[in-house]
């Protein structure tokens, strides 16, 4: 059976270019939007579209109609002091991408989001997230979102120190449904679950993926 091509946004990020090794292992054909000082930095036997995810003109004739779209663009290491960022990067991305993405007539368009469980901490990235959700079921596009809260992997292990925590607040009946939704999820789980995703698409017009469901994910 032939296999929908996939084009990715952030492609080259921490999820990125090892989604896209992966991807590539199952035999896609994979093309990723890129700076220029970044094209020798891709794996080998991906496309590159050398574009601003910010400006449309610059890749959306790039985009094979009826492709698998993923968006990965985000502000690196996220916090509170990077609100603006949040908007200006993630939001701002994203819309573009729908703007793309809709032209082409994509069949699958992939969003990794975050999760939605209230945070004071982290309220304005989650706010510019779900205005991203917002844009893309406003579109028209079948679509997943993956929400995860924080990846962990390599050089992003600290939050595993906290861990013994979490399990403690997951079974406290107060704090239960908040530990869960906001759960760390592992780097292969991410991986797993994306790949599955283009694997194998969920018939709905739209799928929403928690992280209780990217921590059950099976290769």
């Amino acid at each position: 059976m032939e296999k929908d091509p996939v084009f990715i946004t952030g492609g080259t990020g921490y999820i990125g270019k090892r989604l896209t090794k992966v991807l590539l292992d199952e035999g896609y054909e994979v093309t990723l939007l890129v700076r220029e000082s970044s094209v020798k930095k891709l794996p080998v036997g991906c496309n590159a579209v050398v574009g601003s995810p910010f400006d449309p003109a610059t890749y959306a004739s790039s985009v094979p109609v009826g492709s698998i779209f993923i968006h990965l663009v985000g502000v690196s290491h996220p916090g509170p002091k990077k609100k603006l960022l949040f908007y200006s990067v993630d939001l701002a991305s994203v819309k573009v991408s729908v703007e793309v993405a809709t032209k082409a007539k994509v069949k699958h368009f992939v969003y990794v989001s975050v999760a939605q469980h209230p945070t004071k901490i982290m309220a304005d990235f989650q706010e510019a997230r779900k205005q991203g959700e917002e844009a893309i079921l406003a579109s028209g596009l079948t679509s997943t979102f993956i929400r995860p809260w924080y990846v962990v992997g390599p050089g992003h292990y600290w939050p595993l120190l906290f861990q013994p925590v979490f399990k403690i607040l997951e079974v406290i009946p107060a704090t239960s449904e908040t530990a869960k939704s906001l759960a760390l999820v592992s780097l292969k789980q991410m991986l797993l679950t994306l790949k599955n995703v283009v694997v194998n698409p969920p018939g709905e017009m739209n799928t929403v993926i928690e992280v209780p469901d990217i921590k059950k994910v099976k290769p």
